[in-house]
């Protein structure tokens, strides 16, 4: 998966309604590839987007997309799309970002990454573009709380922590048990929604003031170095957060 700040956006499309649409998707963002079947490379307007004409069977080139672009928008039907990328999955930490858009540009939903990947947040971005709805299904999501996964992602933060921590966590979280966050370092700005941070989130500014008996999970932003005594006492309870040196 690409890491860096300008993601690789393909709009994919096989049908007259969806290469219409995709089309004028495309014309809001330049940046953005257009992929279409060869049935209709004759039909496609001038436009300042790359063209990509696909050749044969969709199915054939879902592979070279998936290693080429870090957005994978698919006009397709959710059905037919969950069909052609299943054989290309590997992880969350490598498949990009897939979403599907129906041929009226009415709902966006991202199918594929959508934390990680960073689809959830560019369904978002398509559904300003196209004055349509992003149906978001992750828990954190539809919870409106923390993503653990991804928190501070935008401030340059990074997570430190087994994956069987981030998914244990993850579940305290969204099950509204009693959660300690924990910052003595980093950007303040961390918590970007609109609503108030959910009631079992319980903010501190030390590790050292925690009670530990009294939470299910600690989130930790720190420039500290914990120790695998810490680690293993906590087992499975703690999520570590490293911003960028300097930040305060």
């Amino acid at each position: 998966m690409n890491t860096t700040e300008e993601p690789r956006i393909v709009l994919v499309a096989i049908t007259k309604h969806g290469v219409a649409k995709a089309v004028s998707v495309a014309e809001q963002l330049p940046e953005a590839t257009l992929a279409i079947t060869e049935k209709f490379a004759d039909k496609i307007p001038a436009i300042s987007n790359q063209l990509d004409v696909l050749p044969g069977k969709l199915s054939a080139n879902i592979g070279p997309l998936f290693d080429r672009y870090d957005q994978v928008v698919m006009f397709i039907s959710l059905g037919a799309v969950v069909r052609l990328i299943a054989p290309h999955l590997k992880s969350k930490d490598e498949d990009p970002g897939v979403i599907v858009i129906d041929d009226a540009g009415r709902f966006i939903i991202p199918v594929l990454s959508g934390h990680v990947g960073g689809a959830n947040a560019f369904a978002e971005k398509l559904a300003v573009l196209t004055g349509g709805e992003a149906v978001l299904t992750t828990a954190s999501d539809v919870g409106k709380t923390i993503p653990v996964d991804i928190l501070g992602r935008e401030l340059g933060w990074k997570v430190e922590a087994p994956k069987i921590n981030i998914t244990r966590v993850s579940a305290h979280v969204v099950n509204e048990e009693p959660v300690a966050f924990v910052q003595e370092t980093g950007s303040r700005d961390w918590w970007t929604r609109p609503t108030p941070l959910p009631k079992n989130i319980h903010l501190f500014n030390h590790f050292d003031d925690v009670d530990l008996s009294h939470f299910k999970a600690v989130l930790w932003v720190t420039e500290q170095e914990i120790s695998a005594e810490q680690w293993r006492d906590l087992d499975e309870r703690l999520v570590v957060y490293r911003p960028p040196a300097g930040q305060h």
